[in-house]
């Protein structure tokens, strides 16, 4: 680590040519890891740096290696060799080294990934003195003899971590052994599991650590919230927020490829503006996504945690995470995408129940972090918060000028007998009034799923699970599952029939879809149970179901069982300790 500490560029002594082309990209002092990692770097050292995405890793390491290019070479030759695990993040690296040498003779990066060309960087390559690339496609170009690796001064991994967890891990060996041995390492990796330290420890040579607090690097300027809605909810949520906040850029982060295909075409029917990345695009389409993106021509980017570690935009305002992400690391590089460079940033988590609550909570602690609940919210809070939007987009018009031929219209309906305040209102109705469809439709399910039988005229159907006495069940396993996954309070549910492997339960009608859909992959007692719409007793005691959850559809079952009936509201014996929500949320942990 560097003796002393390093709050400017002038400190780092840059090549005027790179401080130039730094003034020009509007960096003003260097972030910790640039401060680090830029003198070690040039010392020749073999680095370790732990780092996050959006730290300004990429300059942290191109800096020095512009710096070790021998530019008047009389054959050209590579002199510095950088891998990363995705096409996206070969591009922006590359981008970022292009701005830096936009004042500087002589450096020639190529790009080498898969999904293009060959014959386009096989041309590029003869030329170049930095390769940039994927380890696959860096492979393919050794086989072919068009890449050769006999002058490498520098080599640097970056999101090692990730290129290992991608399968990388025989390509990096084989490349970095057809490397001189006289080569400098530079690695960079967001975690250090044993696969990394094997590869530091083959391949590097009294490696210099620099480490930047994750916590000031990642969640200084990102205020992080989640909401907790019934797993049938979750896109009526997201699209509630969507509205409220109404974000310039914002990121939602799926689990699966089929989520983020799944939710991108729910929101675009829904009237927004959104694109799907996820790994089975091709480079040609992700290309395509990215540059709407960067552009501001698609607003709402939906991703998987993997492709989006080729996003590198500073001005996205949310991050939104539809899935709980699998593990800390991922929290952390998602929200990550937010909160760039010193900009403020914000994330909603949309959880569904407590176990989801419970896991983001571990996450919050893990990552030594405060996520706050905040209400999901309603149609009024998105109308007032609009038209507070509005009107201030009307001030602004107002303090310039205004076109004649406006006023001319105003004087027009003056004259006609129209008030200023009316053709005000129906000038804005006609402005504003597109902003404002689907939040209705929004709002009626709401209410539906959130309707009270206060007044005991509610109509209610029956389901049926396949869970009963001889597994022990009782009134408040039931209870706690339904109001656990659904939008139900435990008030809300009528009467229980416990059978000796069966179970029925009065739901109210408006809310029987939700929770047999929410229902889906549920366990009571430990067994997965299947929920289905109850209809009526036959005359031989079977009882069937016509319409059933996700995991037994067209298919029908018989349960065959004496019974023991409970009413939800009186006869429940656990209900004060199994029914409601606000139990459940008393029983949160804390970050």
């Amino acid at each position: 680590m560097p003796k002393n500490i390093i709050n400017t560029f002038e400190e780092l002594e840059l090549m005027p040519s790179i401080k130039r082309a730094l003034d020009d990209m509007g960096f003003e002092e260097p972030t910790e890891i640039q401060a680090q990692a830029i003198p070690l770097v040039r010392s020749g050292k073999d680095i370790i740096g732990r780092s996050q995405t959006g730290t300004g890793k990429t300059m942290a390491f191109a800096v020095p290696a512009i710096e070790k290019i021998n530019t008047h070479e009389d054959k050209p030759s590579i002199q510095v060799l950088i891998m990363l695990p995705t096409r996206e993040l070969a591009l922006q690296c590359s981008d970022e080294i292009k701005k830096l040498t936009k004042y500087t003779n002589g450096i020639r990066p190529v790009e080498v990934y898969g999904g293009t060309p060959m014959d386009k960087q096989i041309t590029r390559l003869k030329r170049a003195n930095i390769v940039i690339g994927t380890p696959g496609r860096i492979m393919d170009h050794m086989r072919r003899k068009t890449l050769k690796l006999d002058n490498i001064k520098l080599v640097v991994l970056d999101e090692a971590d990730e290129m290992l967890s991608m399968g990388f891990k025989e390509d990096m060996e084989t490349i970095l052994r057809e490397t001189p041995d006289s080569r400098q390492t530079v690695l960079f990796s967001a975690t250090m599991p044993p696969s990394i330290m094997a590869i530091t420890n083959e391949f590097q040579k009294d490696p210099q650590v620099v480490q930047v607090n994750r916590k000031q690097v990642t969640l200084d300027n990102i205020i992080q919230n989640y909401v907790d809605v019934p797993m049938g909810r979750k896109t009526d949520a997201l699209k509630l927020l969507l509205h409220y906040f109404s974000p310039s850029l914002s990121i939602v982060f799926c689990n699966t490829k089929k989520m983020v295909d799944d939710v991108t075409e729910t929101l675009n029917k829904s009237g927004f503006n959104a694109d799907a990345l996820h790994g089975d695009l091709k480079q040609s389409q992700r290309t395509a996504v990215m540059d709407k993106f960067r552009s501001g021509s698609t607003s709402i980017l939906v991703a998987t945690d993997v492709a989006a570690r080729g996003i590198d935009v500073n001005d996205v305002e949310y991050v939104f995470n539809y899935d709980i992400p699998q593990n800390p690391e991922y929290y952390v590089h998602r929200i990550g995408r937010t909160g760039r460079i010193g900009k403020a940033g914000n994330t909603v988590t949309v959880c569904s129940g407590r176990r989801q609550v419970l896991a983001l909570m571990d996450i919050a602690h893990s990552v030594k972090s405060k996520i706050t609940e905040i209400n999901v919210p309603t149609a009024a809070d998105i109308h007032s918060r609009t038209a507070e939007k509005n009107a201030l987009q009307v001030e602004e018009a107002l303090s310039g000028d205004i076109a004649p031929q406006y006023s001319e219209m105003v004087n027009l309906l003056l004259a006609k007998g129209y008030s200023l305040f009316n053709i005000a209102s129906a000038a804005l109705q006609i402005h504003f009034q597109s902003n404002e469809v689907n939040i209705a439709d929004i709002e009626k399910k709401q209410k539906q799923y959130h309707q009270s039988n206060k007044n005991g005229n509610i109509d209610f159907s029956k389901i049926i699970l396949n869970i009963g006495r001889s597994s022990h069940a009782a009134p408040n396993h039931i209870v706690a599952s339904i109001t656990e996954r659904s939008i139900l309070h435990g008030s809300d549910i009528g009467k229980i029939e416990i059978y000796d492997d069966s179970t029925i339960v009065s739901i109210p009608s408006a809310s029987v879809e939700d929770v047999i859909d929410s229902m889906y992959g549920a366990k009571v007692c430990g067994k997965p149970v299947k929920t289905m719409l109850f209809d009526q007793p036959s005359k031989n005691g079977r009882f069937y179901g016509s319409k059933q959850s996700h995991s037994n559809k067209n298919t029908k079952t018989a349960f065959k069982s004496k019974a023991k009936t409970f009413s939800g509201k009186k006869d429940h014996p656990d209900r004060k300790l199994h029914s409601g929500k606000p139990h459940r949320r008393s029983n949160k942990r804390q970050g």
